[in-house]
Parts: C-alpha cells; structure tokens; sequence
C-alpha cells in the first residue's frame, strides 16, 4: 500500500506592518501598504488593520501601487511582472494584466482613470485599457528600467476616451539618465531629453501641469518647463525648419542633502512641495505665489538699497511722504529658487522607504498631514505647519500617529511555543513580542537586546532570550517586566535548551562554554531575591509575582569547556545524553548526568548550525551551513543518510511530535519537510521573501511557525486532504513544464543573433510600438479549453451530420429510421447545443487573457472558431465579444486566411450576419444616449426652476451654481 502523508499548507502570515519592496498610499485616515505578495489597509488613528488584499496562490511581492481617480479603485504591480486592479471596497482583485517578464517598477492613470500605463525593469512601458481589460500596445525605447511615469493632457477641453486614438502625451524617465515625451495618437517618442548625468529616480508634475522636477542619484534636483504650446500642436516645423522643444530646462533647486532624489511630490490643492534625498527625512518647500515673490523683491531690493545708503553716506531728503517699495525694472527677474522656499526638514524614526501626502484638503487647524512609510515595518503620520511670520520659532513637524507596535524592526531570529501552543513568543534584534496564536495579535512587546535563541520556561510565564551580549534575559509574560538578568557568557549565547523534565536549562556560547542552570522557584518573600528585585524595578512592576507567591530563577551548577566555538546545545528526551555542535562542524555527544564523553558525530563540511533528537531519542539530525542535512543514529553514531536539502545554509531543523518526520528551513528562503525513516522529501512551501532564520513546531504537531529575514511570521498549518509522494513529484514536474512552455513562447520576440533581449537587429533599431501579448500558464490552459471545446462542438456536429444525410436517405414510413444519437455527457450535462457550449468556454476566459489564449490556437482550429462566429453573429449572442475575436483573428492571421479560398464561404456569411447585429446595437446606443441626454436637460430646467423659485437670482448665476453642483447642507429636523 502506498503510504500517505499529511499536507501542510499556509494559513496566516503575521508580523508585518510594511514592507519596503513598493511605494505606500494614504487618503488622510487609512493608509494602503505593501506587505510582500500583499497589501494591507491601515486605520493609523486607531492603528488597526482594516483589511488585507490576498489573493490565493499569488506569492509575488508588490512592487509599485497607485491610486485611481476613481478612489475606489488601486493598480497594484508586482514583481512577476504581472499589474492587478484592486476594488478597494470588496478587497477582491478585478481585472488582472499579463505583459511585462519583470517587476512593475512605475504606474500611472490618466486623469479620467480609463487608461493606465506601466513601466518594468524589462525597460518597456505598457499602455492598457482598463474598460476594455486589454493592452493597447507596447512603448520601447529606454535602455534601462522605468522609475517615474505621468500623463500630460494636450489641451483642455478635448474629451478623454479609452480607445487607442485618445488625445495625451506620456512623460517617462529611466535610469539609462533620459526622460522621453511620448504621444499617445501616433505612438512615438517626440522628444528625449538628456536630463542627468546618473539615473533619474524620480519625476513630478505640478498641477497646472506646466513644470516638472527631476530627481537624480547624485542629489540634484532638476526643474524643466512644459511647453503647452508646443504640446497642443504637435511636432511642426517652423520658419527656419527647427522643430520647437515641448520640454525645456529652468535651473536646479538645492537641496540640503546630496543623496539620492528617490522620490517628489507635489501636494494636490496645497502649495507644498516634499522631496525625500536622504534615507531618514523629506524636505518640504512652500511654493509662493507670483504676488509674494513680488512683495519679497520688493521688500529685498529695499533693504539693499537701504544698507548701500547707510554704507554711502547719504540720505534721502524730500521723500519723507512717500516711500518707494516698487523695485526698478531690473529686480523683476524671478528665478525658481524665489518660488521654493525650504519650509521644513521632516526627520522619521527610520529608513524612509516612501511616503505620501494626507487628504486633499487640510483640517480646521490648518496643518497639512504627511504620511512616511519606513522600511522598518513602520508607519508614521506628521504634521506640517503652516509657515509663521515670526523668525525665533521655525515650524517644526510634529508626529501624531505612529503604527509600529504589530511588528519587528529587525529580522525575526527566535521563535518559541507554549506548551499548549496558544502563545507564540518570537525575538529579534531590539524587541521581543509575544503572540496570540488563535487571534494572531501582538498582546507584550518588550524591549532586549541583540536576541539570537529565546524558549519557553517551564509554566509557560516565562520566557527566557540568549542574547549576542552573552546575557540571558528572563521575561515575565503576564506583567511584561523583565526579571533577571544574567551575564552567563562572555560571547554570543547561540542556543539553549530546556530538558526534558524542566529541572535544567543548557546554554552554549561563542566563548566555548556550555553551561547548565538549575530551574528554581524561589519564594517572593526572600530576601535576596525582594533586595534584587528592588534594585532593579519599581514596586508595582513586581506586583503579579508577588501575588503568585512564587519567582522563576536560573541558578548556575557546572560547566564543560568546549575545544571550540559552541553553536547547538541539545539534551535528548530521555534525559541521558547531552548533544553539543562546534565550530569545527564536528558533534560531540555527552552523557548528561557524568558529562562523560559519549560519541563524536563528523562529516559535515561547514559548521551545523542546528539540529534536533526524535521523540524516541534514536536519531539525531543535523543541519549545516554546508547546505546538506544529516541523519545519525544516537546508538553508534553511524550517518544513515546524508541529503543535498537546500539551496543555502540550513538554519534549523526540528522533529514533527513523536514521529521521525522532520522540518527544515533554509536561507533559501524555503521551508521543506521531510520523512527521517525513508529519506525522502515529503513537501516544499514558498512563502517568504527572505532568508528563514528561525522555525517552531506545535508542540501537538498541528502547525509549524517559521521567522524570516522579511520581518514576517507564517503558519502552516496540517490541513485535512492527504498526500502522496508520487503525485506531488508529478505535480512539481507539470509547474516545471508549463513555466517553461510560456517562457520559451515568450521568447519568441527576442531578436535572433542579438546579445541581450530587446537589443538591435542587425544594426537596425527595433519598433516603438508593438502589441501586447505575454504567455501564461493561464493563457496556455485558457487557449487549451477553447481547443477541447471546439472538438467537442465539430465531432458532435459531425454525429448530427451524419445522422440528418443517413436520414434523408431513408423514406419517411420506412421502419427502419433510426434513433438519433446520443448527445456528449457534457452537453447533455449542460443542456447546451455544440455552438453554445463554445460561447460558454469563450466567455469564461478572462477578458485580459483572450488575446493571448486565441495565438495558441492552430489554423485549422481557427477556421472552426470562424464557423461558430458566423452562427454567432447571426444569433446575436455577445456581439461585443464576437466582433474583439473576429478582429483578433484577422489581425493575427492575415495572411492565410487571405490565401486561403475556402475562408470566402465563411466570412461572407459572417460579414453579413455582424453588419445587421452591429447596426441593431448602434440604433440601441443611440436611443439611450438621446434620451440620457433628454433625462439630463429636463432635470437641468426643472433645477433652474427651483433657484428661480427659491432665490432671488438670475440665469447667469442659476447656471453657474449648477455647474458647481449642489453640496450637501445640514438640516435641523423638528418633530
């Protein structure tokens, strides 16, 4: 009988607050961060979460966010290369986009929220439609990857659709040092500007849309002008044959520090510009308006003139009635440093990873809010003043809300259970923070020092953390005070280990010493330890002990000096052996009770970094920096097998509860579980985003917790469906097959013979502007179903065919007529007819995937989708979707089917059928649109009418009042 094993599968990941793969957003109350694959809305008044944005089997980091003019909508890129519009309101993914082979690095809406372009590190720029769900095309020409992305409108007035002739102009940068003007009508690149020296990190337009700034990686801060122009009219000669510039530099803005401009921002209605140059602050300039930088000159060209007078000698006689502020025709010039006063410097916490103005309008006090996101896993919200005429007190910035508490600031590198896994005590560099496992909320956070091994105290009250000071920190959990301090080393304390019977704790160091501590429960009432408990902390903090009667101590009993570094300390079940792991990669084992030498256990390569005894303390495992993981017997320390099990160093390992599975963790960032009897790998999990330092297991073998260098904690969890070996290797080889199928069809466009992808084709320089397409294993299954469902649909059609000609043959009053055939399971199942059931799977593909789908269609199949087509089109049935795949087929396969004469039987019929059905939708449209418009003018008289009614008014400002549109009032209701 083939043996089964329990699957395992992720269930929560908690622990972070934010990460620093993308940018964060904020509307003035919730904030939308990254958190890896994904994004999480946080309430920063309350400093809760309001939701997450999960979308099963999605394991791919965000990488960019922006937000829709329509609010409720978010464009989420992520590092696959793959773009998802998010409904914020029901948290569920909309439309997904498939185009780009590498992470979304900008994202950008046009201002009516119908278009959205996207750049990649693949260097390409991709504009989609996000009505139709479809790519529109493919912009190529930076030679390295996208960093900022704006639409420009051309002119006011001219309406914003979503087809591929809509007016516009994209501004791009890159960090190949250009910054390009495309136009969006003709699809080309109409200027490139040479705008740094080094990369362009950052890109803002200002409202009015007439100036830009440029950010680079050596600090500066570049102000370009727009032409609007130049821009309305395109590229045209003039006079002298010169075509003018739609971008043109000003001059540079200083700044205070000179690191790289990693993002601007222009704030939306108030006169606040912030640039972040620095890893720990953004500087916020105050724009003034033309009549303050007037008055300034003014005021300026008073005070010189007063000081060369004083400097001269002279004074002024006979003007003493009137005093001249104007300055002459020659102060006028204004220069952009004039227009950007430095406001003030906003210095965090922590590294900025981005941030965001708050709400469009600022609050009753008049203070505009800014949101910084650090890469701390940390959130902050300052206020920034308005500015003060008065000079002693420069505005300073002040922290309102700060989200900081659910998470570490550091790697995670401890993580330990309760006896009764309910509490999940996890330490990192700083911080120790202890969990609810039911609830996954943080209820202590703790301040200690550089943690490196932590484990539960017998009683599960307290938890004791081996520190890389050398020191052991014993914590109660229900008073969150620590206790005890112990200088129990002179070096990194790198593991330690409570026996069996919760008598004794080892611990084992850099400073080659393993010692043993007596576990104590010592009265409250003691005067040694009140005098110490009093030294250290105040009354109320040891309250709870007292209460109980009795304190936890750690009392040293001997040591055992080691010829090497000490990495791993573990005693075995039974209590008889004490296990030590060196330096040197060696393992020594020791009886525990005589500390008499026992076995040396070597053959890793590189030091082991963890290990682990079974339940039965027959085997011992031992994992290695050396990648490899080893298994032993305890009785003669034979090595029963030694496996290749990571791509990296193993980390930890740990037995599953009385069995001989085990679990291992790895800097591969892998989680991977394994049968110790048989030698085999039972499962590999994906999930984190960085090196895996620590690993739990539940002490009842229910779920596993593992730590990582992402700040995040995951669980995984034994679920109930059962798994076999033979069919997860099938599983792991079709992944294997199906990536590399799209991969090599997505290769198809790279140029032949070229050295990098994209490059140029024997010296010529390749297209600006292409199509869409990239291939999935979504699209590859997509194009699949349409295939199955098309030989269903002609093999049933053929059966009908067959019997109809058999039929006609036979007499009517002949005996012998035959019964017709049995219709296909599925249709029957259905209850569908052949051309139908095609509709159906057609339907089911989604919008963003059916061009890709249909190019993985044979010819021959795609004369058989023409035929259903026709029946289609003469049925009416979703002409939207009949007439998008008749025009990518056309365009796809010109060529045969203008070759091909057998086609003219099915696109004359077809062409006809989609003529009448299309004139009936245009009739449609047009009914509805006339009397939407008929709706919308007798609403608009009967509102006139109301303020004529209402208000003593005239019809100049009755129009004007209703363009505004009417705001909502309170009103006082009186019963």
């Amino acid at each position: 009988m083939v043996q089964s094993y329990s699957k395992h599968g992720p269930t929560q990941a908690f622990g972070l607050v934010c990460s620093a793969s993308s940018n964060s957003l904020f509307d003035g109350k919730l904030a939308y961060v990254p958190a890896l694959e994904d994004v999480l809305v946080w309430d920063v008044k309350k400093g809760q979460m309001i939701s997450m944005w999960h979308e099963t089997g999605h394991r791919e980091e965000v990488t960019c966010m922006v937000q829709s003019p329509n609010s409720s909508f978010f464009a989420v890129g992520y590092a696959d290369g793959s773009v998802r519009m998010w409904n914020a309101s029901t948290s569920s993914v909309s439309t997904t986009f498939n185009g780009h082979k590498k992470a979304i690095t900008a994202l950008a809406f046009d201002e009516s929220g119908t278009r959205l372009a996207s750049g990649s590190q693949d260097t390409d720029i991709i504009l989609w439609d996000i009505v139709a769900e479809a790519g529109l095309y493919r912009l190529r020409g930076h030679r390295d990857q996208i960093t900022a992305l704006r639409f420009l409108s051309v002119a006011d007035g001219q309406p914003s659709t979503s087809t591929n002739a809509a007016p516009g102009v994209l501004l791009t940068s890159s960090k190949d040092t250009f910054m390009k003007v495309w136009d969006l009508f003709t699809q080309h690149c109409i200027q490139t500007i040479v705008a740094h020296r080094s990369e362009i990190w950052s890109l803002a337009v200002n409202q009015e849309q007439d100036l830009v700034f440029t950010g680079s990686g050596e600090g500066e801060l570049k102000a370009w002008k727009i032409d609007r122009e130049a821009l309305a009219e395109g590229l045209k000669e003039t006079e002298t044959g010169e075509v003018p510039l739609m971008i043109y530099p000003i001059s540079s803005l200083p700044l205070v520090s000179k690191h790289r401009v990693s993002q601007i921002q222009f704030h939306a209605t108030q006169p606040y510009l912030a640039v972040q140059s620095h890893d720990r602050s953004v500087e916020i300039f105050r724009i003034r308006t033309a009549e303050e930088v007037r008055k300034k000159q003014a005021r300026r060209w008073k005070r010189a003139n007063e000081k060369k007078q004083q400097t001269q000698g002279r004074n002024l006689e006979g003007n003493n009635d009137k005093e001249d502020t104007e300055a002459p025709s020659g102060m006028t010039e204004t220069s952009l440093v004039d227009f950007f006063n430095p406001h003030l410097v906003i210095r965090a916490n922590g590294k900025i990873r981005s941030f965001d103005f708050g709400a469009t309008q600022i609050n009753s006090k008049h203070i505009t809010q800014l949101f910084v996101a650090l890469a701390s896993n940390a959130l902050e919200v300052y206020n920034v003043p308005q500015p003060t005429k008065r000079k002693d007190e420069p505005p300073e910035a002040t922290r309102t809300y700060s989200v900081d508490l659910p998470g570490h600031r550091a790697d995670v590198r401890a993580l330990c259970l309760s006896s009764n896994d309910q509490i999940l005590a996890s330490a990192s560099n700083g911080s120790l923070k202890v969990w609810n496992m039911k609830t996954t909320q943080c209820i202590r956070t703790m301040e200690c020092g550089h943690a490196i091994c932590s484990t539960f105290l017998p009683g599960d009250r307290h938890v004791a953390v081996g520190t890389k000071a050398g020191e052991i920190l014993v914590y109660d959990i229900s008073s969150s005070t620590l206790i005890d301090t112990i200088k129990a080393h002179t070096a990194t304390i790198w593991s330690m280990h409570v026996r069996e019977d919760g008598q004794a704790l080892v611990t084992g160091s850099a400073d080659k010493d393993v010692k043993f501590w007596a576990l104590q429960q010592k009265d409250s009432t003691d005067e040694s330890v009140s005098c110490t408990l009093f030294a250290h902390f105040l009354v109320a903090d040891i309250l709870n002990q007292v209460q109980s009667g009795k304190l936890l101590s750690l009392v040293h009993i001997r040591t055992l000096k080691m010829s090497d570094d000490v990495l791993a300390v573990r005693y075995s079940p039974n209590g008889k052996l004490l296990v030590v792991a060196l330096l040197d990669s060696t393992v020594k084992v020791f009886y525990q009770d005589s500390l008499k030498f026992f076995l040396s256990l070597y053959g890793h390569k590189l030091p082991v970094l963890s290990m682990d005894i079974s339940y039965d303390s027959k085997l011992i495992v031992t994992c290695s920096a050396d990648k490899n993981v080893k298994i032993w017997g305890l009785d003669f320390g034979d090595c029963h097998k030694s496996i290749f099990a990571h791509e990296e160093s193993v980390m930890h390992v740990a037995f599953e509860k009385e069995s001989h599975y085990f679990w291992t963790v790895g800097k591969d960032k892998m989680l991977k579980y394994w049968d110790g009897d048989k030698f085999e790998a039972i499962q590999k999990l994906e999930g984190h985003h960085g090196e895996v330092w620590a690993l739990a297991l539940s002490h009842h073998g229910n779920f596993v917790v593992t730590g990582s260098h992402d700040k995040s904690i995951r669980v995984w969890e034994k679920l109930d469906e059962p798994l076999f070996l033979e069919e997860e290797r099938e599983r792991e080889l079709e992944k294997l097959y199906e990536t590399g199928i799209a991969e090599s069809l997505n290769r198809i466009e790279a140029p032949i013979g070229s050295g990098t992808e994209g490059g140029p084709v024997n010296g010529t320089s390749p297209v600006e502007a292409v199509g869409v397409t990239k291939q999935t294993t979504e699209t590859l299954m997509a194009g699949e179903r349409i295939m199955e469902a098309l030989e269903l649909a002609d093999t049933e059609q053929e059966k009908l065919r067959e019997y109809n000609d058999a039929l006609a043959r036979l007499p009517e009053n002949d005996a012998m007529r035959m019964q017709p055939p049995a219709r296909n399971p599925v249709l029957a199942a259905y209850d569908l007819e052949p051309e139908a059931y095609v509709l159906r799977v057609v339907e089911k593909v989604p919008s963003t995937a059916l061009q890709d789908a249909l190019l993985v269609l044979p010819f021959g199949k795609v004369i058989s989708l023409m035929v259903y087509l026709t029946t289609w089109a003469q049925k009416e049935w979703n002409i939207t979707l009949v007439s998008r795949i008749i025009f990518l087929l056309l365009k796809t396969h010109h060529h045969q089917i203008i070759a091909n004469r057998i086609m003219r039987t099915t696109l004359i019929p077809l062409r006809k059928h989609l003529r009448i059905a299309l004139q009936k939708q245009r009739d449609v449209i047009g009914y509805n649109m006339a009397a939407l418009q008929f709706i919308r003018r007798k609403n608009d008289s009967e509102r006139t009418a109301q303020f004529y009614e209402e208000e003593d008014m005239d019809e100049e400002k009755v129009k004007a009042k209703i363009a505004e549109g009417k705001k909502r009032k309170r009103v006082n209701l009186q019963a």
